[in-house]
């Protein structure tokens, strides 16, 4: 992927795409450049119209974020609340029903 990265970084300079131009691209970026895949790279290149490509990519959308944090403690605290109410609750009729038998 670095290579094809340096490719489009030397077109969009305007810089030629060649060997040595990528050799400096992906060394300034502290790679190691393969000769095999720079070769490779260039000859499948040969034939493509970079902006022509980059007119026609599609471009993936952006994945909803995902809720934050808060919203669950809030769910959280308003459960623990009800909980809390619900005991409260279930003491007082103990309470009252105690004072019935004395």
């Amino acid at each position: 992927m670095e290579y094809i990265y340096g490719a489009l970084l030397l077109h969009t300079t305007g810089k030629e795409i060649d060997e040595e131009n990528l050799k400096k691209v992906l060394n300034g970026a502290g790679i190691e450049a393969d000769e095999a895949r720079l070769k490779s790279l260039l000859e499948s290149m040969k034939n493509v119209n970079i902006d022509e490509v980059l007119k026609n990519a599609s471009v993936a959308p952006v994945a909803a974020a995902a809720p934050a944090k808060e919203e669950k403690k809030e769910e959280k605290k308003e459960e623990k609340k009800k909980e809390e109410k619900k005991e409260e609750n279930d003491s007082d009729a103990m309470a009252g029903l105690s004072s019935l038998f004395g």
